[in-house]
């Protein structure tokens, strides 16, 4: 469950100060949002995978229609706004390939307690439920809620970093923010694995069963009562675009999950995914088919 947004990207040598205005190098409009995206990464990787949320009747919205018949994905709970499809204006430096990002949710954030009820039995028969902040915070808590409930798996990427109530965290069998959403949740600095340690506990002092702290080119800390486990990041290639690393990363690791692996497993599977997206341009269209990341596996043994 999630957001649709379409991406228009601009790849920059430099980024623009307030009131200057700088000349890209290139310009790139495609399906992004952070539930699409994950739903996208699930599906190439060999997930069977149904999105739940809310398009408007415009360009965009066919835009991610077509997306959906294209890589499979069912759309039985996608709901429709006469409120216009979301935007995400997304600012990529070329050299670095680090990227800044506004998104406007649009029609996403409409989906209202009356469609989720239609989707609550969809939830249930889930083997995992994964969903972001990129949508009403009480939509989410109730999905989570409902997937609770019925003991389906619960996977909360907590971005973009928001302050949560404290009921949501008892949902959570996993939580998986970044560096910077871990430090909005926790308020305390997230720099490196020991900080993120620390971070993870507060987190699992919260009710959180696993926290899944992610941290770009370092991989990735699974940390639970019993086990702290650090995950390398799997290096695939030079580094492209970091824009949709973390959405396939959270489509891999529930992938995983529901295919039985271990959260361990799962992690570093969804590092591998990510390693393979950050080597291409763009967020959906970046997401790698599970071919190719089974052979990058099996290369690293």
């Amino acid at each position: 469950m999630g957001s649709f947004v379409a991406d228009v990207a601009f790849r920059t040598a430099a980024m623009p100060k307030w009131g200057e205005t700088l000349l890209g190098s290139s310009f790139r409009l495609g399906p992004g949002g952070k539930g699409s995206n994950q739903a996208v990464a699930g599906a190439r990787l060999g997930g069977t995978v149904h999105f739940v949320s809310k398009l408007g009747r415009d360009t965009f919205g066919d835009l991610a229609r077509q997306l959906y018949r294209d890589e499979g994905i069912a759309t039985e709970c996608l709901f429709a706004s006469d409120e216009a499809t979301g935007a995400a204006a997304i600012l990529i430096d070329e050299t670095r390939g680090e990227n800044g990002i506004i998104v406007v949710p649009g029609a996403c954030f409409l989906l209202s307690d009356q469609e989720l009820q239609q989707a609550s039995n969809l939830i249930a028969s889930s083997a995992v439920f994964l969903t972001q902040l990129e949508q009403d915070l009480s939509v989410v808590q109730r999905g989570l809620e409902y997937a609770h409930a019925a003991r389906v798996a619960t996977v909360l990427n907590p971005a973009p970093a928001a302050k949560l109530p404290d009921s949501i965290y008892p949902l959570c069998n996993y939580l998986t923010p970044n560096e910077s959403e871990a430090a909005t949740l926790t308020g305390l600095p997230v720099n490196n694995i020991e900080e993120a340690a620390k971070a993870a506990d507060a987190l699992l002092a919260r009710g959180v069963r696993n926290v899944v702290v992610t941290l770009g080119a370092n991989g990735a800390l699974l940390r639970n009562t019993q086990t702290t486990k650090h995950l390398p990041a799997i290096d695939a290639g030079p580094v492209l675009d970091t824009t949709g690393a973390g959405d396939a990363f959270n489509g891999g690791f529930a992938v995983g999950l529901a295919e039985g692996m271990s959260a361990e497993d799962a992690v570093a599977f969804g590092c591998a995914v990510a390693g393979i997206s950050v080597t291409r341009h763009g967020t959906a269209h970046s997401m790698p088919h599970r071919a190719e990341v089974d052979e990058l596996l099996a290369r690293r043994g």
